[in-house]
């Protein structure tokens, strides 16, 4: 080995040392590595059709805590993490001239437009200046040459069966090891300033208490929420059960936004499962959190089947719709003040934490898209600007399904907010928790405050289009709902107070989202 050789590892959506092949790679590849991440301008503009904020603050203070922790990591280990703020491409060539010892560029592959065309930029940099460049795949839990179809075109458009063809003939690759040691940055490298929020045009977030996700960004959360979900609480034993839950940090595992950034490993999360179903227990719950990894294998796959297809109007069915491109009905969804409480609540805990629970996101798209007829495109956009978990293929997968004109074997799926409410909110809970000024209405007519008597509403200190506004739309299927809430205004004849969680008549559907042939969710 060339006592000279240095390899640059550029990291996007890979923050983590352990399962990590760049650095696998990297550490029996050269005496110098130089952990490189940079702030692409282009990740702080505007979004493609709506000119929302691409990275807003709460994924931004997420990446910035996970870029500290990842700098710690490597400098226990020896090394460092060189942070510049350029286009990947331009600080690459940059490095290489200032290095001159440069063998080769490592970088984990991605699948959509922007990070390919970064890709490719990378690599004509290289190839002019005569450096090789290794990829890896590692983003997915079964890897893409581990699929069992000759070719991503025979990749199935149901995901029922992609899951059992990789159940039944797929394996999951063991994680690669971590060393002990790093090999170190060249001598005299700078290691660069990590910019603060300000620095890239955006604001830091207030934290809000009553955020179902209080945790900081970096592998070394990640790995302790994981230890705590699995083997200090047990509660991933109870996942299935718990996960359509609203309020509280537990009732799902939180893993998405660390998996979002690379901060954890979906093949560690599936070996630490199998570990613990060896030495606690296995049942549907333990395999519910496999289930939902494999969702995310598959929407990143079908991401490469499709192309930019996912990001089109007409989706993956090439399904033309008259969506409407009206703002005002817009501002009303991303602001919570369409007068539906389940869909207000959920829309302002994303505004004030950036996250919502699967449940919320299932019933606000369906919301957007069914009830309002909004071009998916916009949710798609608010959501990315948004949540600290965004993970492209995953979003836009998820709201072309919402739209229709996804991978849904059933077409016409329309979500039925007041149902919906009073099956995961039964008491109204949640809807009080997010919209105060609905708080003295209790039990289950906070769902639809519309309904109640001039009177009750009086009690209640509510006046429509006042302090909370009148629906800006109502579906004739919500009436069959609205005479079996729970509790009344003034609490008469109420049903026992509980938190809000999922009843147990809900608990062993399945994702009603994605298998139930009932059009009246």
């Amino acid at each position: 080995m060339s006592s000279s050789r240095t390899v640059i590892c550029l990291l996007r959506n890979d923050l983590r040392l352990h399962d990590n092949e760049l650095f696998h790679w990297a550490q029996r590849n050269a005496e110098h590595i130089v952990p490189l991440y940079c702030f692409d301008p282009r990740h702080y503009v505007g979004t493609y059709n709506y000119s929302l904020p691409k990275t807003g603050p709460f994924r931004l203070r997420f990446l910035l805590e996970s870029i500290r922790d990842l700098r710690n990591t490597l400098i226990s280990k020896g090394s460092n993490l060189v942070v510049r703020r350029g286009k990947p491409e331009e600080v690459v060539a940059d490095l290489i001239r200032q290095l001159g010892s440069v063998s080769s560029v490592a970088f984990h592959e991605e699948v959509t437009s922007e990070e390919l065309n970064v890709e490719k930029r990378v690599k004509d940099v290289c190839a002019q200046m005569k450096v090789k460049v290794h990829t890896c795949w590692g983003s997915t839990l079964y890897h893409r040459d581990d699929l069992p179809f000759p070719h991503m075109s025979r990749l199935p458009d149901v995901y029922t069966q992609f899951r059992k063809a990789v159940e039944s003939e797929g394996r999951v690759r063991p994680v690669f090891s971590t060393s002990e040691k790093l090999n170190p940055l060249p001598p005299g490298l700078e290691e660069g300033a990590i910019p603060t929020a300000e620095d890239l045009q955006q604001t830091e977030p207030v934290i809000d208490p009553r955020s179902a996700f209080p945790c900081s960004g970096g592998e070394i959360h990640a790995l302790a929420r994981l230890k705590h979900y699995f083997w200090d609480t047990d509660a991933v034993a109870t996942y299935k059960e718990t996960r359509n839950g609203l309020i509280g940090v537990d009732y799902s595992t939180k893993f998405s936004p660390w998996l979002a950034m690379g901060c954890i490993s979906p093949r560690y999360i599936y070996h630490q499962i199998k570990q613990y179903e060896k030495e606690r227990t296995a049942n549907q719950s333990t395999y519910w959190v496999i289930f939902e990894l494999l969702w995310r294998d598959y929407f990143r796959f079908v991401s490469v089947k499709y192309g930019n297809r996912i990001f089109q109007v007409k989706g993956l069915q090439d399904k033309s719709v008259p969506w409407k491109k009206d703002m005002k009905l817009f501002d009303a969804w991303k602001e919570g003040c369409t007068g539906v409480p389940f869909v207000d609540a959920n829309m302002r805990e994303l505004a004030a934490t950036g996250f919502m629970s699967n449940r919320g996101r299932q019933n606000v798209a369906s919301f957007l898209t069914k009830d309002l007829g909004l071009d998916w495109r916009m949710g798609a956009e608010w959501f990315e600007s948004l949540l600290i978990d965004h993970d492209v293929c995953s979003n836009y997968g998820n709201w072309l399904y919402s739209a229709g004109i996804g991978n849904d074997p059933r077409e016409n799926r329309k979500f039925n907010m007041i149902k919906q409410g009073l099956d995961y909110d039964n008491n109204g809970d949640y809807v009080r928790q997010w919209v105060p000024e609905l708080q003295n209405i209790r039990g289950g007519d906070v769902h639809t405050p519309w309904s109640l008597s001039n009177a009750a509403l009086a009690h209640a200190h509510v006046t429509l289009g006042d302090t909370y506004p009148a629906p800006i739309v109502t579906a004739p299927e919500w009436s069959r709902h609205i005479n079996k809430k729970a509790v009344g205004v003034w609490g008469k004849g109420s049903r026992k107070k509980g938190p809000s969680h999922t009843p147990k008549q809900h608990r062993d559907r399945g994702i009603d989202f994605y298998f139930s042939r009932s059009k009246n969710l």
